[in-house]
This record gives C-alpha cells, sequence and structure tokens, in this order.
C-alpha cells in the first residue's frame, strides 16, 4: 500500500514537473528576458567549465613561455661567465709566455699584465692616504661625511643617492680606506648570534640595484643593533649603482660593525669587474681619480671575509661547497691574496725555472696548444690523464662533456651514449643540467669526486709543464676558495665539475649532509644563483638559496628576497619586486616583455656564430634547398651554440616554418646587421669582432690608461695579433690592417674605441 501510495505522488510530482516546464516554456516565449534566469543552473555549469579549460591553458602557455625565456637568460648568463673565464686563461698565458712570445710589444704586454694582475701598494697608501691630498671644493652641494661615522652620516647618503647625488672622490677613498683597515682585523670566517631580542636577516645578491638595497630598508628597517644584516656577496656589477650600493654598506659596517656582516661574492673580484660593468661604471663617475678608487676598491675586496656562521648552526657562503670544503682549513687562509679567484697563484720558482729551460717555442706552437676558446686541445689529453688534473679542466666548457658533433653525445664509463633531444630540452634549467651531469657522475666518482680540479682551476695551459703529484699550499687554498664562491647545489650524488659556469663545483645532498654533520651545523644559505620568487630550499630544505636582486634579467623577471633567522633557527622569506610602473602589468604583459628581451639576447647569439651556424645547417642540406627538419635544426644550433634550451619549442619564435614543418634555416638572420656595416673589412672578421666585442673591451679599457677612450692603430694591431693567437683565429696582418683602417674615421692615427663598439651593435633592418 505505501509503495503505490509513494508511486502516485511520484507520479503527481512528475506531471507538475511537465506541467510547470510547459508554463515555463509560454513565459520564456513571451519574455525572453528570463531565458537567462531560466537556464541559468545548466549555463553556469557549462560555462565555468569552459572558462576553466581555457584558463588552465592559458596560464599553462604564459608558464612554458616564462620557463623558456628563464632558461634563456640562465643559459647566456653562464656563458657569459665561461667567456669571462677563458679571458682569464688569455691573461694567464700571457703572464706565463709574454716574455717568449715575438713581434709584440713589450710596453703593450706589460700594460696589459699589470692590469689584469694590478695591486696596490699597502704600504705606501697607509703611510699617506690618498684622500688627504684631495680637497672637497666649497661648491660641492653633496653629502660631506666626517669620520668616525654616525648614522646621522649613512642617512646623509641614503638621502644623497635617493636624490643621484655624487659622493666626493675624496670622501669616498677615506670611505675604502677606513673599511679596509676594519676589515684587516676581521677573520675570515666570522661568527655571529642571535638573541631572543632579534632577528638576523640575510639579504642576498644585489648587483648594484640601489632600488633594492632602499626598499629591503624600507620594509625590513636600517641596520641597528636590534636589526642585524648579513650580506652575502655580490655587491656590485651589472646593475647602474654598485658603488653607492658597496658606500651604503660600507657606511654601516664602520657605524654598526657587530650589527652588519659582509661576505666575499664572486663578483667581489676586479676581472669580473672589467667584464659586468663595476670598473666602466667607476671610471665614468669618477674620471679624475677612478683609478685610485678601483685599486682600492680591489684590496678592500680582497680583504672581506668568506664565511658567516650563525649560532654555530648556520653557514653562510655565496655560492656553496664541495665534499673537500675544510671549514678549519678555510679559518687558515690569507684571504687578501687572492685578488682574483680567476686566476691561480703562481706556481713555484722551480716550475717556473723548468718552463723557462726553453721546452717550448710558444709561439710556434700556441696555435697546436689552444683551441678558439683558449683551452688546450683535446688531442692533449692524454698527456694529464694519469695526472692529478682531470682532463674535465680541458675540455670546451661551453660544450661541457657534449662532443662538437652535430650529434650531441657524451661518454659514461668508455661508452658512448646519445644524448636525445628530449634529455636535452626540458624547460627547467636546473633538470637539464642534472641530466647532462650524470654522463660526469662514474668518472667523477673515479677521480676521488672532486679531487679534480673544474675549468676554473686551470692553473696552467702548457700541458709539457709536469704537474705536480701533490697540491701545493697555495693551490689547495685557491680551490677552497674558488669552491666556496662558485658552487652550485644539484640534485645528484657527491661533486662534478660546474660544467655550466665554468669554476667550483656541483654538489649533491650527501655533500650538504656530510659537510652540515662534519661540523654540527642544521643548515646551508647561500646566494649565487637568481631564482624567480628570489629564494628556494633543496637537499632535503637544508640549502637555502637566497637571491635580492629583482628585476634580475628585466623588468618583472624575478622577485628579490630576504631571510631572517631568530633563535629557534627557522627561516621566515620576504618577498619584494621594484617596479617603476604605476600601474600593475597583467601576466601576459609581464611574460611577453621578458620574452622578447630574452628572444632579443638569444638572436643577437645567433648572429655572433653565424657563418658556424649556417655551416651547421648545411651539413643536413645536402640539396641546398634552405630547408632542413625541427630535429635537424636543432641539433645544429646545439651543436654550436651549446646553451642546452628547448630548441624544438622556441623554433617559431627564431625561424619561419613551412606548412611541411620544415625550417627555412637562413630566416634567423634575416631581420638583424650590424648598425654600421664595413663593406671594406671581410664579412668572417666584422663577426669575429662582434663575437669577442666584451673581450676587446675589456682588453682596450686596459690599453687606454688614461680612459680617454683612444687607443693608436699599432696598440690595436699588436693586442688583436695576440687575442686572435689566443683565440686560434687565422687572420693574415693585412686583414688587420684593413680593419685597422677602417675604424680609423677622422684618419689621425688614433681609434675612438667605444665608437667602434657602437660601430659593432645589431639592430633591426626596418629600424635603421
Amino acid at each position: 500500500m505505501l509503495r503505490i501510495d509513494e508511486a502516485a505522488a511520484m507520479g503527481c510530482s512528475s506531471s507538475a514537473v511537465m506541467e510547470n516546464q510547459t508554463r515555463r516554456s509560454d513565459r520564456v516565449a513571451s519574455h525572453p528576458d528570463e531565458v537567462a534566469r531560466i537556464l541559468s543552473p545548466f549555463t553556469a555549469i557549462k560555462a565555468a567549465i569552459l572558462i576553466q579549460g581555457w584558463y588552465r591553458r592559458y596560464v599553462a602557455r604564459m608558464e612554458m613561455r616564462r620557463r623558456y625565456t628563464w632558461s634563456i637568460f640562465q643559459s647566456i648568463e653562464y656563458a657569459g661567465e665561461q667567456d669571462q673565464l677563458q679571458l682569464s686563461h688569455f691573461f694567464s698565458f700571457l703572464m706565463d709566455h709574454y716574455t717568449q712570445l715575438s713581434g709584440a710589444s713589450s710596453d703593450l704586454l706589460s700594460q696589459l699584465l699589470n692590469s689584469a694582475g694590478q695591486t696596490c701598494d699597502n704600504s705606501e697608501t697607509e703611510k699617506m692616504p690618498e684622500y688627504k691630498s684631495i680637497k672637497v671644493p666649497d661648491s660641492y652641494t653633496g653629502p660631506r661625511l666626517s669620520f668616525p661615522l654616525t648614522a646621522m652620516d649613512a642617512n646623509a647618503l641614503l638621502k644623497a643617492f635617493k636624490q643621484q647625488q655624487q659622493l666626493h672622490s675624496c670622501y669616498v677613498l677615506q670611505l675604502l680606506h677606513e673599511t679596509r683597515k676594519f676589515l684587516c682585523q676581521m677573520p675570515n670566517i666570522n661568527h655571529i648570534s642571535t638573541s631572543y631580542s632579534k632577528e638576523i636577516t640575510i639579504c642576498g645578491d644585489l648587483h648594484g640595484k640601489l632600488d633594492d638595497l632602499l626598499l629591503i630598508f624600507y620594509k625590513n628597517g636600517l641596520p641597528n643593533p636590534e636589526k642585524p644584516y648579513v650580506f652575502n656577496g655580490d655587491f656590485v656589477d651589472r646593475g647602474k649603482n654598485s658603488l653607492e650600493v658597496i658606500i651604503i654598506l660600507f657606511a654601516f659596517l664602520l657605524i654598526y660593525p657587530n650589527d652588519l656582516h659582509l661576505n666575499r661574492g664572486n663578483h667581489e673580484d676586479h676581472i669580473m669587474n672589467l667584464r659586468y660593468g663595476f670598473t666602466k661604471e667607476v671610471m665614468q663617475k669618477y674620471k679624475l681619480h677612478g683609478k685610485k678608487i678601483l685599486h682600492l676598491i680591489q684590496d678592500v675586496f680582497s680583504w672581506l671575509p668568506l664565511a658567516t656562521i650563525i649560532d654555530s648552526k648556520v653557514l653562510v657562503v655565496h655560492g656553496g661547497i664541495s665534499d673537500t670544503t675544510d671549514l678549519n682549513f678555510i679559518a687558515s687562509i690569507d684571504r687578501h691574496r687572492f685578488k682574483s679567484a680567476l686566476k691561480p697563484q703562481p706556481r713555484s720558482s722551480a716550475s717556473l725555472n723548468e718552463k723557462s729551460q726553453g721546452k717550448l717555442n710558444i709561439k710556434a706552437q700556441t696555435s697546436e696548444m689552444l683551441d678558439r676558446n683558449g683551452n688546450v686541445q683535446e688531442r692533449l689529453l692524454e698527456t694529464s690523464r694519469n695526472s692529478k688534473i682531470s682532463h674535465y679542466a680541458f675540455r670546451n666548457p661551453r660544450a661541457g662533456s657534449l662532443t662538437h658533433s652535430s650529434v650531441l653525445s657524451y661518454k659514461s664509463n668508455g661508452n658512448q651514449h646519445d644524448l636525445s633531444e628530449e634529455e636535452m630540452l626540458p624547460n627547467d634549467s636546473n633538470y637539464r643540467q642534472d641530466q647532462l651531469l650524470d654522463c660526469n657522475k662514474d668518472e667523477g666518482t673515479r677521480n676521488n669526486e672532486h679531487n679534480s680540479p673544474a675549468i676554473l682551476e686551470v692553473s696552467c695551459l702548457d700541458c709539457e709543464v709536469p704537474f705536480l703529484k701533490e697540491p701545493s699550499r697555495d693551490e689547495m687554498e685557491w680551490k677552497q676558495i674558488v669552491d666556496i664562491l662558485w658552487s652550485d647545489p644539484r640534485n645528484l650524488t657527491g661533486c662534478v665539475p660546474n660544467i655550466f659556469r665554468g669554476g667550483g663545483c656541483y654538489f649533491g645532498q650527501d655533500v650538504t649532509e656530510c659537510i652540515l654533520e662534519k661540523y654540527n651545523l642544521k643548515l646551508l644559505i647561500r646566494s649565487h644563483e637568481c631564482k624567480q620568487e628570489g629564494y628556494e630550499l633543496c637537499h632535503n630544505e637544508k640549502v637555502i638559496t637566497i637571491f635580492s636582486a629583482s628585476n634580475y634579467y628585466e623588468e618583472g623577471s624575478n622577485r628579490g628576497a630576504y631571510v631572517k633567522l631568530g633563535p629557534d633557527l627557522v627561516p621566515h622569506f620576504f618577498q619584494y619586486r621594484v617596479s617603476k610602473c604605476t600601474r600593475k602589468l597583467t601576466l601576459q604583459q609581464r611574460v611577453s616583455v621578458i620574452e622578447a628581451s630574452a628572444l632579443r639576447s638569444l638572436r643577437e647569439k645567433f648572429y655572433a656564430h653565424k657563418s658556424e651556424v649556417i655551416d651547421a645547417f648545411k651539413l643536413y642540406d645536402k640539396d641546398h634547398t634552405g630547408r632542413i627538419s625541427t630535429s635537424q635544426w636543432a641539433l645544429a644550433v646545439e651543436s654550436v651554440l651549446h646553451l642546452h634550451l628547448p630548441w624544438r619549442t622556441l623554433r617559431s619564435r627564431l625561424v619561419r616554418v613551412t606548412a611541411e614543418g620544415n625550417v627555412e634555416y637562413l630566416s634567423s638572420f634575416e631581420d638583424l646587421q650590424i648598425e654600421q656595416p664595413m663593406k671594406e673589412v671581410q664579412p668572417n672578421l666584422i663577426e669575429t669582432m662582434y663575437r669577442h666585442r666584451a673581450d676587446l673591451e675589456i682588453i682596450f679599457g686596459m690599453i687606454d690608461k688614461d680612459h680617454s677612450g683612444m687607443i693608436s692603430i699599432e696598440e690595436f694591431r699588436q693586442t688583436w695579433r695576440l687575442f686572435s693567437s689566443h683565440l686560434h683565429i687565422n687572420m693574415d696582418d693585412q686583414c688587420i690592417d684593413d680593419l685597422a683602417r677602417s675604424i680609423d674615421f677622422n684618419k689621425d692615427g688614433s681609434i675612438d674605441f667605444n665608437e667602434f663598439l657602437e660601430a659593432f651593435r645589431l639592430v633591426q633592418k626596418d629600424n635603421q
């Protein structure tokens, strides 16, 4: 009986529903505006699903573009660091062999060598500091400092720099002089502690970005006894206000010596400063006393502590560690001797005497010893395989462990393995590097992990000089400093040479745990790597990377961050991004701006290697059609540039693609050209000059002692001959003379090198 009633009720209900729907349909016909309200439950769900799917695809596309943009910037940055290391090898080569090089001016070489290894006489500057001979005129309107400094002086500096005022050279020199006096008393490893009333703030790379430093102080407070800071190196280079950044940091260091602490970074190095802008910045801002300021800064940098330990539990270093890191040994190093970590210390007199006995005619054998990047050629590796120095040190750093053939491969345990493009192309840069590092693990283990030096640690380009069976004290000290300034953490086991930067090592989680356990530490805080969110945790959250320069590659490319530690040693992260825009950019706008800048840099890289890239393309284009497959194009590009980028993803952004999916490879170069083409100079020479323009700018800057921007044609010829021998470039004297005459625009026998560099600026053809 109950079931019948239920059925009747259901039937009635069903009839009522149908009747109501009929009435609604009638109302819809007469009132269309009620459609949305009537159908809303079904339409809303469908619309939500469609919108959700669209949005997810949109975010995925943005994320893909963001990732490959990041990969481009990072790969080109590390390639530039490798170029700088090669230039350092060039200076080392000259220092070792310049007396045996014929046909070169000894005065010119002396200028180069003195600039590359310049030192200042501390005893003289301490007896009579140079700032005492400089008078500050009454007309000077900038901040005036009185020593010893007070908080009022620091505030005056902050206010002046916000208004883009410049500190007088007298005060700059006095500040540097006092900073050096203080740092000379500091240990290599600084021990500090927290308390229940205060936290310690750790900041990473600033790279001359004054706005980031000011924003940190605005958000977190100025340094004082209640707000202690640790700045973890790389204060200078790349940014426009490196000098102002170190002036502020040094001022607060003198005012609060127990509450502001500085670690040295790999850019606190005068050779790095030559390439990445700090040297040029100082000379432009202080034309009269710039050289004195640079010499004193170089000395101050060499006195910066190498590490900081917080509460005996947290190690703070700029780069990282290796499996041979010895904190007790580092504490005993005379750090001041290492003006640059890019150059090894001079070898023992016995080694030098052995070399000078005439075993080699350097000029005759230069082209045999060096490849075009300044490294020892592969055929010489056999002579060093049984020595302590690994053959990793002599490989082309740009190629890493990859061969120069068009098919990428690597060797592991003596076997040849092809590297598929899938292994080469993942978007995440750390993942790509980890994949490429796999080929080194076994061999690194056989060489006792990191006992063999990395590419940076090539102390000698002459393989016939016998290697020492046991490293000297100088070499051991140098290696310890290189590792803590240049190394990076990765998801691997042990240590392998840092093939992407060319210096230091990649250290795995086992190395982190071993070092932390050995010294009873809980945490490693380091910087050295730009991270999109400003910080990153790895190795089971025992390694923290902190990076404080926002917009490092381009506006909106990354956030900056700092980390605070209290007595519980639990890290608290604070992020920010400096923005000059009054309105906030959308995600698409931000990604588009960054992507355009990255692709521009990548196209310039293409152009710099135009001849090599085209030759690699033609290996696949047997019929000279101008078209090759996507896979062939990707492999050819990687075989030349060695940037380990997702080339298939980037294909449509760099070249024209046919309807069949083939690549018209010459289209990569259609819209770019040198701004002022020199018709009388061979195209391959122009390309070579463009590729090495940064190195040439450094070298000619050394020659130009008065910083007038002018050098003689004879100096140009001699320097280019030396540099071309280093690069293993075959070029006759007539070509060099033609180039020298073509850039002597007013025919006065001198070259305006700044104008020359501007002539090698790459532009869009339609923008000329």
